[in-house]
């Protein structure tokens, strides 16, 4: 039986719930199960939620996530080993997106890594993939000087997002928000709660994810929903998150991203770093992929919008409208509420891949629906 068949929960195993279950109930959210967690999926108007992160703030609950830690004095080789990226070359305080891969080049999850210390790194993997990671990382890091530690009980998880999460953040802390750059996390006190702070997200927008003891989750949830109340922060649900991700072109593992595909598939391939020193997982089969990529890639990921109202959703058929042949899959699909238009990621033969190419269309049910080709990501932040 395979890692990841061991991971799954059986249908019999009742789902698990965060450290804010009671809240979230309280607050009149709809849960639902996801990757064997119950979690909030909305609380109102996913698109009411959706349009508060991107004009003023959204709070979330991301305690589903799962947290690894390795320390020792190897701990940046074995992560080398282990991951696709150069994780040895983090400073400490900065984090680094990369992705585990299998030694076919295909994706196990992808991942934020952040250096807490000289010897000390934190991996975060998706919920549906926490075990698989911890597993393939465990076998990895045999013969390195590190200690691999499951810290997924050890963690609750809280983001704040949007335009006004600066403010809002500044105003229950002391940390150096200022100082914080993208993809850095410092440690911290926000609202009397020790936490890591991390300037990361899955948004679209600038904002921050708040790693904090799950004792301390309810009374931090208080404090910045208090003080985001004048700005217009509001609780968010996965629902708009996977809408905000979508419109950002943000890949979701099971989606964009499988066993099935390679960083390079994916348009990613800027993550697998084969001038680190020492060998890596999957690196024949990733150089492989890169070689294939430079030369006459099969196919693309690209964004689709839609003329019409229809909207697709993952696995749907894109087809050439004048012939009816398929020429790529869709891998997800949303009503953008930013563009007031259907969207989609999907994957499609090199052909059909350019900006503005003509006579791409969807199999929606039978009904070929048109759709314009257009470039990743549909939506960036004014900075």
């Amino acid at each position: 039986m395979s890692a990841a068949e061991t991971s799954q929960p059986s249908e019999t195993a009742a789902p698990r719930r965060t450290a804010l279950d009671a809240l979230h109930r309280a607050l009149g959210a709809t849960m639902t199960d996801f990757a064997g967690w119950d979690m909030p999926l909305r609380y109102g108007s996913e698109r009411d939620e959706h349009v508060a992160v991107r004009t003023r703030a959204g709070l979330f609950d991301l305690s589903h996530m799962g947290e690894i830690t390795l320390t020792g004095p190897q701990a940046g080789q074995a992560l080398d080993h282990a991951l696709v990226g150069n994780l040895s070359a983090l400073k400490p305080g900065r984090a680094r997106y990369t992705m585990i891969c299998d030694e076919r080049g295909g994706i196990l999850d992808d991942l934020i890594v952040y250096r807490l210390a000289d010897e000390e790194y934190m991996v975060v993997a998706n919920a549906s993939n926490a075990q698989v990671v911890l597993d393939a990382l465990t076998e990895r890091a045999a013969g390195f000087e590190t200690e691999v530690r499951d810290d997924r009980e050890n963690y609750a998880l809280l983001a704040v997002q949007g335009p006004a999460s600066p403010a809002i953040l500044k105003s229950v802390t002391d940390a150096d928000l200022d100082g914080l750059k993208y993809y850095a996390g410092l440690p911290g006190t926000v609202a009397g709660v020790p936490a890591l702070i991390a300037r990361t997200g899955y948004t679209g927008e600038d904002g921050f994810e708040l790693f904090v003891a799950p004792a301390d989750a309810e009374k931090l949830w208080q404090a910045l929903t208090e003080a985001g109340a004048d700005a217009g922060l509001v609780p968010c649900g996965l629902s708009c998150r996977d809408t905000l991700r979508l419109e950002a072109g943000m890949p979701l593992y099971g989606h964009e991203l499988t066993t099935a595909t390679t960083p390079f598939d994916a348009g990613l391939g800027r993550v697998v770093k084969f001038d680190k020193p020492g060998d890596f997982v999957g690196r024949a089969a990733l150089e492989a992929a890169a070689e294939r990529a430079a030369d006459a890639p099969p196919r693309k990921l690209v964004g689709l919008v839609a003329t019409g109202r229809r909207v697709p959703r993952a696995g749907y058929p894109v087809v050439d409208a004048a012939s009816g042949a398929v020429v790529g899959e869709v891998t997800s699909g949303a009503p953008s509420p930013t563009l007031g238009k259907p969207i989609a990621i999907a994957y499609v033969d090199a052909a059909h891949a350019a900006p503005g190419t003509a006579g791409v269309a969807v199999d929606i049910r039978g009904s070929h629906e048109p759709y314009e080709v257009v470039a990743l990501p549909f939506y960036k932040r004014e900075r």
